[in-house]
């Protein structure tokens, strides 16, 4: 849906889990017009879409992507931007840093991305523009080779310029920084983007594809783990020339580290699923992989952040807090700065991993993080 006349808004369907488009699909019909009709009856409705690799390929398959175009428009809804992180399985199955696989020195990656870019430059409006979101090019335990990220990347830059040169929509890939991704704060992602000109450069390469189709996806979660003040960090990216492509409206755990009750209520938190990185306000910052790795060895620590998205509509119960200010910071700078991003997205994935106290219906759940966003 249109969000202040300059953005557009919608929540990103990887809540649901699906893996080949007939599952996707389903959830589209049954979950996503549910939301709709909860949050936007009368309104063109937008969808984040989120796509496996094997339901992009599928969705590529005979007619399936012509019949999906004609159902959008049956049903007053519209696709403005895909999650193209999660390459496989997201629910139901050990995922932790299997997320980051293939990551951007694998060919598989690649392919599966421009497959998206294909679907999307396709489906979204030449109003809005589409964009994918992706992986911080690997994992840093990976020790990736930085050079073949660069290639993998420049080489979906052109692919995704000729779509747009072709179809006149503006096009755009952000690449999502995350905790212990290969690159995870505001420095890191700046040093990166620097490199990757850099490379072009001495490759001989035109950077433009780069700049104009190759940006940040700002996860306000993801920013706020690593303690960042999120109106210095969008200003800094503007500064440096990088451009926002999403920004994910997704709310992380806090705790005091020094508060007994906190260091329990916490392991509540502790799930199989997903990675749940733990980030301390030590100078420098203290990390752990997952959960499970901190052992209540706070140090001096006054502050812990947690990798676990929880509603951006509500507080943990006490002694847990949230980072919630962040998201509400990113969503302040916006409205002084809105050219700064067009592409909005909630994003909270992590509903059927949520202690019993935190849950209630879905649709319930996603239609008070919209009401959330729009108050705002």
């Amino acid at each position: 849906m249109k969000f202040r006349d300059h953005h557009h808004l919608a929540y990103c369907t990887n809540i649901h889990p699906a893996e080949n488009w007939t599952e996707t699909f389903q959830v589209l019909e049954t979950d996503v017009l549910a939301v709709r009709d909860r949050v936007a009856p009368e309104e063109a409705f937008a969808i984040g879409l989120r796509l496996s690799a094997q339901a992009a390929m599928e969705l590529l398959e005979n007619d399936h992507l012509d019949q999906f175009e004609a159902w959008l428009l049956s049903q007053n809804c519209y696709v403005f931007t895909i999650n193209g992180f999660p390459y496989g399985a997201f629910h139901g199955t050990r995922v932790k840093e299997n997320v980051y696989k293939p990551d951007w020195t694998q060919l598989a990656r690649l392919v599966y991305t421009e497959q998206l870019f294909t679907i999307i430059d396709r489906l979204c409006p030449a109003e809005s523009g589409g964009s994918v979101s992706t992986l911080p090019g690997s994992f840093k335990e990976f020790k990736a080779d930085e050079e073949q990220i660069f290639t993998q990347l420049y080489s979906c830059a052109l692919t995704i310029e000729s779509l747009s040169g072709k179809s006149g929509k503006d096009l755009h890939l952000g690449l999502e920084p995350e905790p212990l991704g290969h690159f995870e704060n505001t420095a890191e992602t700046l040093a990166f983007f620097k490199r990757f000109h850099q490379w072009c450069d001495k490759q001989d390469l035109d950077r433009a594809p780069v700049e104009k189709h190759i940006g940040l996806n700002y996860d306000t979660c993801h920013f706020a783990l690593e303690f960042e003040d999120c109106q210095a960090s969008l200003a800094a990216f503007a500064e440096a020339g990088i451009r926002i492509s999403k920004i994910h409206l997704s709310n992380a755990l806090s705790f005091d580290p020094q508060n007994h009750e906190a260091l329990t209520a916490i392991r509540q938190f502790d799930e199989p699923t997903y990675l749940h990185q733990v980030i301390l306000n030590t100078d420098p910052l203290t990390r752990f992989k997952d959960l499970p790795d901190f052992q209540d060895d706070a140090g001096t620590a006054t502050e812990g952040r947690i990798h676990f998205h929880v509603p951006l509509y509500s507080e943990p119960l006490s002694p847990l807090g949230s980072t919630l200010d962040h998201a509400e910071a990113a969503l302040a700078y916006l409205k002084e700065h809105p050219e700064t991003c067009p592409h909005l997205e909630i994003e909270t994935y992590t509903w059927g991993v949520l202690p019993a106290h935190l849950q209630k219906p879905l649709t319930d759940q996603i239609s008070a993080e919209y009401h959330w966003v729009r108050s705002r």
